[in-house]
């Protein structure tokens, strides 16, 4: 999972940020606010952990920027030293999904985290077979049918066209898509990204006439919608 991390303390964006690694996430740290907001403009992300007390957006303001921006939203631990009974219930009022009091160990920021992605998780959890009108995804098998026709898929093919319908008119960003799909960034070119995202479009028929159609977001990824 993608990991938005926003605190002006180095020590604890350090230890929390290696915690979440360590679990197996990929996180992107921050040390102001207004960079977080600008990477939510041409980034996706999973989660985020913001710290309440920031000297140029608090994690308050951040929450109500996100939620007016981003859509959907992602979900959203506050982490700060505030402990008072009013100001989580304010934080949670505003739209975080939790509230760690810091500081705290790796051991419960772990299990907290973790928690949050299994709710949000099970909140959209799909079955094996999954339609979207003229085409049905078989997760199992890795199949897809157009009109009862199978269309034949790669495996990684699969995975980014299953991407793409399941985030339908979402703007996806072609570092979220190379994580989500080839769970790497380093190695891989974006020419890949993009070849791959060529021959679903032409193999699945991807236009107006059946329903959906894969548009380039300029300077930023891709998105599927409906017509």
């Amino acid at each position: 999972m993608r990991i938005g991390i926003v605190d002006d303390d180095n020590d604890i964006l350090d230890f929390v940020t290696g915690v979440l690694r360590a679990s197996g996430h990929s996180c992107t740290p921050f040390r102001r606010s207004l960079d977080l907001v600008t990477a939510l403009k041409r980034e996706t992300f999973d989660l985020l952990v913001l710290d309440w007390n920031m000297p140029d957006m608090s994690g308050m303001d951040v929450i109500e920027w996100a939620r007016g921006h981003v859509s959907p939203c992602p979900p959203v631990i506050m982490l700060t030293s505030r402990s008072d009974k009013d100001d989580i219930a304010a934080a949670l009022n505003a739209g975080a999904d939790d509230f760690i009091i810091k500081p705290e160990t790796a051991t419960i920021i772990q299990a907290r985290v973790e928690a949050l992605l299994r709710r949000t998780r099970a909140l959209g959890v799909p079955d094996q077979h999954e339609r979207f009108g003229r085409y049905m995804f078989d997760r199992l098998n890795e199949e897809v049918t157009l009109d009862g026709a199978v269309v034949t898929l790669t495996s990684k093919e699969f995975a980014l066209a299953h991407t793409f319908f399941s985030n339908l008119h979402k703007p996806l960003s072609r570092g979220y898509l190379m994580e989500n799909v080839w769970h790497s960034l380093a190695d891989l070119s974006t020419r890949t990204l993009d070849m791959h995202v060529s021959r679903i479009r032409s193999k699945l028929q991807l236009r107006s006439d059946n329903g959906y159609r894969l548009l380039t977001v300029f300077g930023y990824g891709y998105r599927l919608e409906t017509c």
